[in-house]
């Protein structure tokens, strides 16, 4: 074996046991009216060692490079990013002793920018989210290195059939609930990956189970998916870590069943209202699901069918301080938050 084979070897090696180190995330039970019929529940990625589902993504991805032949001892990594897959990539970077830039919008927050430089990454700021790609695919090729693409590689890079994917743990874990296989399970899209995996699983086990997006103000996802046209561009999402300006490859509308839009300060206002109820502080995506989430029960308890509901906890709160977490901030973004969040908590309150 040469010596790059051995350390791509022993590359692989690290981070399969980082798998084996962590624990699988935890299910939370979301508490709604008995008198619904409908279960709710969390999936908490916000566990993982890096703090947010992109954990699983980020190492996907190195996995898919190594193998591929494409990353090799002293590679420069690079990628296009909203924050929280590049903090989970800087992360494995070090790990693996590669250099890492990240290439993000301007607006990314800048708990995000100092979780990258903690790990040892680089971070580049453009403009505009559209910006991204051209310029994380310009620092590869001047360098010499391999530019990690999740929004093209998402939905390849992962074993959508097993291999204790977001999908496999989810069936898993929802066993012994009185509801075992969800009527619904929701996500939002930034790549498109998680909801690809979940619903090649669904499909591959056999079930049922129906997935769900929620898609942001200003992203084309909807779009995209209610109309079958891939060239839709728009100006892209103010909710951090889903939603796009474009249509990415990884986002594959003929496996997603309802893509609903969802209002930014309705998003914000969920955020809140799954903090106070689980005392765990989310990132906005999080409310984002929240929202989809309730609608799916509300039709649900109005057809007289019973079932449980699966939808994600996608980050921490703690990444969006200085951000969605901040009172000024959210006004002076224009955030009407006090309207959807009375609506969710009188919903809530049955």
């Amino acid at each position: 074996m040469t010596p790059d084979r051995r350390w791509i070897t022993e590359a692989i090696r690290e981070l399969k046991a980082d798998s084996t180190r962590s624990a699988d995330t935890h299910l939370l039970r979301f508490p709604v009216p008995s008198d619904w019929g409908v279960d709710l529940y969390f999936k908490d990625e916000s566990s993982h060692p890096t703090g947010s589902l992109k954990h699983r993504l980020a190492k996907s991805l190195f996995i898919y490079g190594l193998v591929g032949g494409r990353i090799g001892a002293g590679t420069t990594v690079v990628e296009a990013s909203s924050g929280s897959t590049a903090v989970s990539e800087a992360y494995f970077a070090r790990m693996l002793g590669l250099d890492f830039v990240a290439v993000m919008a301007a607006s990314t927050s800048r708990r995000k920018i100092e979780l990258i430089e903690g790990y040892g990454g680089r971070c580049v700021l453009v403009a505009t989210a559209g910006e991204v790609y051209a310029e994380a695919e310009r620092i590869a090729r001047d360098s010499g290195g391999y530019y990690l693409d999740q929004f093209t590689n998402a939905a390849v890079a992962t074993d959508w059939r097993g291999n204790n994917n977001i999908a496999c743990s989810i069936f898993e874990q929802m066993a012994g609930e009185r509801h075992p296989e969800p009527a619904w399970i929701v996500s939002g899209a930034g790549t498109g990956g998680t909801t690809a995996t979940i619903a090649r699983y669904a499909r591959y086990a056999g079930v049922a189970t129906r997935v769900a997006v929620g898609d942001p103000e200003g992203s084309v996802f909807e779009e995209a998916w209610r109309t079958g046209r891939t060239d839709v561009t728009g100006r892209g999402s103010r909710i951090e870590g889903i939603g796009r300006p474009r249509v990415e490859l990884s986002f594959l509308p003929s496996v997603i069943d309802w893509v609903q839009t969802v209002p930014d300060a309705a998003s914000i206002a969920a955020m809140t209202v799954v903090s106070d109820v689980l005392g765990r502080a989310p990132g906005p995506s999080t409310g984002t699901n929240l929202v989809v989430a309730l609608d799916l029960a509300r039709d649900m308890v109005a057809r007289g069918e019973t079932g449980s509901i699966v939808t994600l906890l996608c980050d921490g709160g703690d990444r969006y301080s200085d951000t969605y977490y901040d009172a000024g901030w959210v006004a002076a973004q224009g955030f009407d938050v006090a309207p959807p969040l009375a609506a969710l908590r009188e919903r809530l309150a049955g």
